[in-house]
């Protein structure tokens, strides 16, 4: 991938997507431009090779494809500051900003300049994120291609409509903090069981990638491979009822439910513009 990206804004998603990219192969360092207004917080990069400035307009010229990586809050003057920089015909846009429609963002750039929206989360830096995407009529084949270069080395990409990147961030975003928070659960009965901590850990996280890979790669449902693990009167299926019975299942899909309707609450809130973080 030869075009050179701008990531404005080089917090822990910016910068997470850079040394994704890098550690992937598919972009050097070199061609990278990470901007943050206290720039001294990105001298760790800067020492990797990648390109710092605190110039937002700079990094835009000097790019083809432009991720705005920022707050929410910061995306209005943003989008005001990189508009006199953006060339129609030359630059992509590429937003990575909760709730901020595409609309909104074209409103604020006040340019045709193709626009998309991407949701991944934080496994961006090992190669592992989920990333939906999503583009109006404005963002063509070739636009659509570019967000896929860039994506599709750290992780898995999947375009979806727009009315779908709400729920997204709810299943994407947010959950792989549930995820998370299952196998930490795992971990802890790991410890209650006599296993040391940091083994615990280790045990889980494989168990879960394990999980995750057989579904992945073999195209089946769960239940499907819950049902080679369970036997008549097992250790396996006493172990999941008591599971159920306490709401295991129940409180996953409530939470993925409850963290989406706040998402869409913010959305209508700030007018389908901006909303906060997930």
């Amino acid at each position: 991938m030869e075009d050179r990206i701008a990531i404005i804004g080089g917090g822990n998603l910016g910068t997470a997507i850079a040394r994704g990219l890098a550690a992937s192969g598919k972009m050097s360092p070199d061609k990278i431009t990470i901007t943050r207004r206290s720039i001294h917080l990105l001298d760790g990069l800067k020492k990797e090779g990648f390109n710092i400035e605190p110039d937002n307009t700079l990094a835009v010229r000097s790019a083809r494809v432009v991720l705005v990586a920022v707050r929410p809050r910061q995306l209005d003057a943003v989008l005001e500051e990189i508009s006199p920089a953006l060339v129609e015909g030359k630059h992509v846009l590429i937003s990575t900003v909760s709730n901020a429609s595409i609309a909104a963002i074209r409103h604020g750039l006040g340019k045709k300049i193709p626009v998309l929206r991407a949701m991944p989360n934080i496994a961006v830096s090992v190669g592992e994120s989920m990333t939906c995407l999503c583009g109006d009529e404005s963002a063509g084949q070739e636009a659509r291609g570019a967000a896929t270069k860039i994506f599709a080395p750290l992780g898995e990409t999947l375009f979806i409509t727009e009315e779908q990147m709400t729920p997204a961030t709810a299943l994407c975003a947010c959950g792989i903090a549930f995820f998370l928070r299952a196998i930490r659960a795992a971990a802890q009965g790991g410890v209650e069981v006599g296993f040391h901590a940091e083994d615990a850990i280790q045990l889980a996280a494989q168990t879960a990638r394990g999980a995750a890979t057989l579904l992945l790669e073999g195209n089946a449902h769960p239940e499907m491979q819950i049902d080679k693990v369970t036997t008549p009167m097992g250790v396996t299926i006493s172990g999941l009822n008591e599971m159920e019975h306490h709401g295991f299942s129940s409180s996953m899909i409530r939470g993925i439910i409850t963290s989406a309707e706040k998402a869409a609450k913010l959305y209508r809130e700030q007018g389908n513009s901006n909303g906060e973080e997930h």
